[in-house]
């Protein structure tokens, strides 16, 4: 629903008029008809859907929404799933490493092949792009070093964290990055919070220190080779990068002109170098020995692709879903992940875990309302009591239906980065 803003409306609101905050598509009248809305002098008003019996068809925009809602719910929650479910299963276990490198591989091959679709199969011109882009503006170039450095690692430690934690309990544990990144967005960029986004990330630790609280007790069968204490570490770990180098990012590259898939490659090309690098250092001799693709399945490959579209994918929908809608597509991804997690690794729910999961999806939602939504129930109850005391000032037009929609001085911070790591 659209956010309402700290002013009421015109003054009072007679029958059929009421104030731009409290109506918007989709209200029935009292007779069980959809509301028009037209504003005009009187303001906006509510008028019958003059055609009873037919349904009216679901606006473009809103069902771009409900499949934005569907593609980060899934995206979201298959990633995490299907790397436990690769990580888990008997048998010879691939090198983390080798899917990263893999990943950035993909993703940058996609990001080339689409920049190469926007200058038309004009080969020259693309090139000449290229050479503008990447090495004549090599400053903005290498500043995408250091956070591609910090993605890096963050996704080798993802692999590490989901090693050895439940797929549910990562997934609430995960939810750390709004803190993360609330804290470096108030140090580095100076933004300020609301009161209710900080209860919320004051709630959302509490939640994940339930959850790894009923971690440590001992909730349900753990295998030999898992360690709580490594996962934890390392989806902490994950969290803090994830903050540092969304906040960095967007620090570093503020009003800068670059396209999403340029910057994707830049970031594709120092990725692949630094994950080949920590594929060296890490597991150099064991990859050498037994091959770069060791131990790859068609469901390793399912989680190569994921990591590497998925991201991509999110990248072009996540414009049509605002910071409510990706609150709750958190929210429904976390308990999509606990669902399938009971179902597909015997995953053990108590009460403990429970709560704690629910103080980390209602705090995910809280952060992710508008600056102006605590204030949203004055208009309602306005419109039952009579005029509100804040009057439009005589003379001056209503509001528009969209007036705060969208108001990015009305929007809680979420990371910008649309580079899905």
């Amino acid at each position: 629903m659209a956010a309402v803003g700290s002013g009421c409306s015109s003054a009072a609101a007679g029958p059929g008029v009421v104030s731009a905050g409290a109506l918007e598509p989709g209200t029935m009248s009292a007779d069980g008809r959809e509301l028009l809305l037209t504003q005009g002098k009187r303001g906006v008003q509510g008028l019958p859907w003059p055609f009873p019996n037919t349904p009216r068809r679901v606006p473009a925009h809103r069902r771009l929404k409900y499949i934005s809602l569907a593609v980060l719910v899934v995206q979201n929650a298959s990633l995490i799933l299907s790397i436990r479910y690769t990580r888990t299963l008997p048998g010879d276990r691939f090198f983390a490493t080798t899917a990263v490198v893999m990943a950035e591989v993909l993703k940058g091959l996609t990001c080339l092949l689409l920049l190469f679709a926007q200058k038309r199969g004009n080969v020259k011109h693309l090139l000449l792009f290229l050479h503008e882009a990447v090495l004549v503006q090599y400053v903005d170039t290498f500043k995408l070093a250091v956070p591609s450095l910090i993605y890096t690692l963050q996704n080798n430690l993802q692999y590490v964290a989901i090693s050895n934690l439940p797929a549910a309990t990562f997934q609430v544990t995960y939810q750390l990055k709004i803190l993360t990144t609330a804290v470096f967005s108030v140090l580095m960029l100076n933004r300020s919070l609301s009161r209710l986004q900080w209860v919320s990330l004051l709630l959302l630790f509490t939640g994940v220190a339930i959850v790894q609280a009923q971690q440590a007790g001992g909730g349900g069968p753990r295998p030999l080779d898992q360690n709580p204490g490594v996962g934890l570490a390392a989806v902490v770990a994950s969290c803090l990068s994830s903050g540092f180098a969304g906040v960095y990012f967007e620090k570093i590259l503020k009003g800068s002109s670059g396209s999403v898939w340029l910057r994707n490659l830049q970031l594709g090309l120092f990725g692949t170098l630094l994950g080949l690098l920590g594929l060296w250092w890490a597991e150099g001799a064991a990859v050498a020995h037994r091959g770069f693709f060791f131990g790859y399945t068609p469901a390793v490959w399912g989680v190569v692709l994921n990591q590497a579209f998925g991201g991509l994918l999110v990248a072009v929908v996540v414009k049509y879903a605002d910071n409510i809608l990706k609150g709750f597509a958190t929210s429904l991804s976390i308990v999509l992940s606990t669902v399938a997690s009971i179902r597909l690794f015997g995953f053990h729910v108590d009460p403990l875990f429970a709560l704690g999961a629910g103080l980390v999806i209602g705090a995910v939602y809280l952060y992710s309302l508008p600056r102006g939504a605590a204030k949203a129930i004055a208009p309602a109850a306005a419109l039952a009591s009579g005029p509100c005391t804040h009057q439009q000032p005589p003379g001056q037009p209503p509001p528009p239906l969209s007036a705060h929609r969208g108001d990015p001085s009305t929007e809680p911070f979420l990371p910008k980065s649309v580079l899905v790591k």
